[in-house]
């Protein structure tokens, strides 16, 4: 879960809170979208205005257009992540962020995420990271893809890990959770099945509750 939003929830410590230079900044660029208002977000999120604004003056330092494609997505996202390639796990971040489907994520895709992430109870991030992980968006996570997902996490961490991992630490990561997590050995893993058994998992569960207090 820490992978998940590691990059942005750092981004989000670094920003200083001007909130009168904010509204210049919003007079002053051009952009390509700009959220409607504060309000609405705070009302389906789990921030303050404060907090929104906060996350919005970094969202549009990196993002002056007011959205991001995934090449930017990448780049941002690789800078936390020198010593390996972040390109792969990125790309599927990204997807799970553009809920739209449209190859774009707005300051509104991208807050509503964060709240499930930071402030989310255990269920919301639980089905957020299932969907993360169901790459088809099928309403079953495979093998197959349980496997991308993982290896694209041991690509995005490089080889500099102490102790060194073995090339095949991915496969076995993958062969040792589906077994748990496919109860009724189908092949496949549903959501329910997902949630049981990270819930039964205690580092699973201790990860969850990291970046609660980030911003």
């Amino acid at each position: 879960m820490g992978l998940v939003m590691g990059a942005f929830s750092m981004q989000g410590k670094q920003v200083d809170y001007h909130p009168d230079k904010v509204d210049d900044d919003l007079e002053l660029s051009i952009v390509c979208h700009r959220p409607e208002g504060l309000e609405p977000l705070e009302a389906q999120t789990n921030f303050n205005k404060k907090e929104l604004q906060v996350l919005y003056r970094g969202f549009k330092n990196e993002c002056p257009s007011g959205v991001v494609n995934e090449e930017t997505f990448k780049q941002i996202y690789s800078q936390f992540f020198p010593h390996g390639d972040a390109s792969t796990y990125a790309h599927y971040l990204f997807n799970a962020f553009d809920t739209s489907d449209n190859g774009s994520i707005k300051f509104e895709d991208f807050v509503m995420a964060l709240s499930i992430l930071l402030r989310g109870t255990t269920t919301e991030k639980l089905q957020w990271t299932f969907n993360l992980y169901d790459i088809n968006r099928d309403g079953y996570i495979t093998k197959e893809e349980m496997t991308d997902i993982v290896k694209a996490i041991y690509d995005m961490m490089g080889r500099f890990t102490y102790p060194a991992l073995k090339t095949d630490a991915p496969k076995q990561h993958v062969d040792a959770f589906f077994q748990k997590m496919d109860r009724n050995r189908d092949g496949v893993v549903t959501l329910d099945e997902f949630i049981l058994a990270c819930q039964e998992d205690e580092n699973i569960m201790r990860s969850l509750q990291l970046f609660e207090n980030v911003i």
